[in-house]
């Protein structure tokens, strides 16, 4: 959980790992495009920095965080990818939706994750406010995008150490 004091886009103290040679899809919502647009450029960010080339990544976007779920599940039954990451921004209203969603996305993820047996990472904020999604997509608090990268790439590179049987 991040702090009004600390920034968590700092992985200076992790030994993170070499993604060269490894496949990444990124799904990316359009929804709130200002603050997906973003953790998308520091997913990319993230990746190229350990090694990704450009055509070993591929964007897909989908309309809103919802869509996440099949999105990541249309990319994982079509293409061979090593993980993927999901990338959304769902801001509290005022009803419940926002709820629903939020659950709907994550249950959705983790089940896509399992079905495939790969890394799907969530990299969707959940925020009270757009103030607080902007802090998080590059703003005082890092860019989850670049930590979704992160975790992204220590997925796959223990994925490649404990392979299926």
């Amino acid at each position: 959980m991040s702090s009004s004091i600390k920034n968590l886009s700092d992985f200076s103290h992790l030994e993170v790992g070499n993604a060269e040679g490894l496949k990444f899809a990124i799904v990316v919502s359009q929804w709130n495009a200002q603050v997906t647009g973003a953790l998308l450029e520091g997913a990319i960010t993230g990746l190229k920095k350990h090694g990704v080339n450009d055509g070993d990544m591929e964007v897909l976007q989908v309309p809103g965080s919802y869509e996440l779920v099949s999105g990541s599940d249309i990319v994982l039954r079509n293409k061979a990818f090593d993980a993927v990451i999901t990338l959304g921004c769902v801001i509290q209203g005022e009803t419940r939706h926002f709820d629903f969603i939020c659950d709907a996305v994550a249950h959705g993820i983790a089940n896509v994750a399992i079905k495939y047996n790969k890394p799907v990472i969530f990299g969707v904020l959940t925020t009270d406010n757009l103030q607080q999604a902007l802090d998080r997509s590059g703003g005082i608090h890092g860019n989850k995008g670049e930590e979704a990268a992160i975790t992204a790439i220590q997925m796959a590179l223990l994925s490649q150490r404990f392979p299926s049987v």
